[in-house]
């Protein structure tokens, strides 16, 4: 399922900076909507620590899910327009259940939400009344814990998938306009993850409280991109998977600033969803 895109003509990696949570004694925490004046909106601090960012378009050999928890495939969508709810509804989730099923062998697959991002510049994430924007951290969407937490939510109105069996979760990131130069999103090989560099962090709505990882620095990370991603062209990446047996089951990832794109490149527009995805006949550990 690899890109059929000729390759890149520019070089094979950039040398950009990411953001790593600094080592804290307290759990970090994050407040998943806008703040009343004075209460900050998380207690994490970050450091920015200059990466070497790996072109995909160079790769010798495809990825796999199983290995470096991710996929960077040619997809063309039958979308035509992705800010139209109804046709999302109508038309892409059908189409990204059929994908993810095709991509990962699963026998089930639910997807759970959706976030379109358009950034813009100097606007922070979750500004009331702003779309969504880029996430500049090195994170993880799902941990041991809020992992299987979402599958018993799920499971309130569908019994049927709470089963002792395989299952994870999937996200299917692509561009809503291409090619995408304003703040690409990076991925990091998840076999080059050390389990402490990974910090649960809370994630704090109005009615719950959730739960993904933050990233420490290790030097050891290996990290990826897709260089000038086109709206035919997709990621595959495994957030949670239940599995013990050293397949990947967290796949950190963040935005980044390319210093070789145009000053003038459009303000990224891109659109996630996420999955659950269920293997019969697989054990979950």
């Amino acid at each position: 399922m690899a890109p059929n895109k000729e390759a890149s003509t520019r070089s094979t990696f950039v040398n950009a900076t990411l953001s790593y949570l600094r080592p804290m004694e307290e759990k970090p925490r994050t407040l998943a909507y806008q703040p009343p004046p004075g209460v900050p909106q998380t207690n994490a601090v970050y450091e920015s620590r200059p990466t070497s960012i790996r072109d995909l378009r160079a790769v010798g050999g495809p990825t796999t899910l199983d290995r470096e928890g991710f996929l960077f495939i040619q997809h063309r969508s039958a979308v035509r327009d992705f800010y139209d709810d109804e046709e999302l509804r109508r038309v892409y989730i059908a189409e990204a259940e059929r994908l993810i099923a095709t991509a990962t062998g699963a026998s089930r697959v639910l997807i759970f939400d959706h976030t379109r991002r358009r950034r813009i510049p100097g606007i922070k994430d979750r500004t009331q009344g702003a779309p969504r924007q880029t996430v500049s951290s090195v994170h993880n969407d799902y941990t041991e814990r809020s992992g299987p937490q979402r599958l018993r939510d799920m499971s309130k109105n569908d019994a049927s998938l709470l089963q002792d069996g395989r299952f994870s979760i999937i996200n299917l990131w692509r561009p809503i306009r291409g090619p995408i130069q304003d703040s690409p999103l990076a991925i990091c090989d998840a076999q080059s993850v050390a389990r402490e560099d990974l910090v649960a962090a809370d994630l704090v709505y109005p009615n719950r409280t959730g739960e993904n990882y933050l990233v420490t620095y290790n030097s050891a990370h290996r990290w990826f991109f897709a260089s000038a991603m086109g709206v035919d062209e997709a990621l595959i990446f495994r957030c949670y998977d239940s599995t013990t047996d050293g397949r990947a089951r967290f796949t950190p990832h963040a935005a980044f600033t390319d210093p070789t794109a145009p000053h003038d490149a459009p303000p990224r527009e891109s659109i996630e969803l996420r999955a659950l995805v269920l293997y019969e006949g697989e054990h979950g550990s």
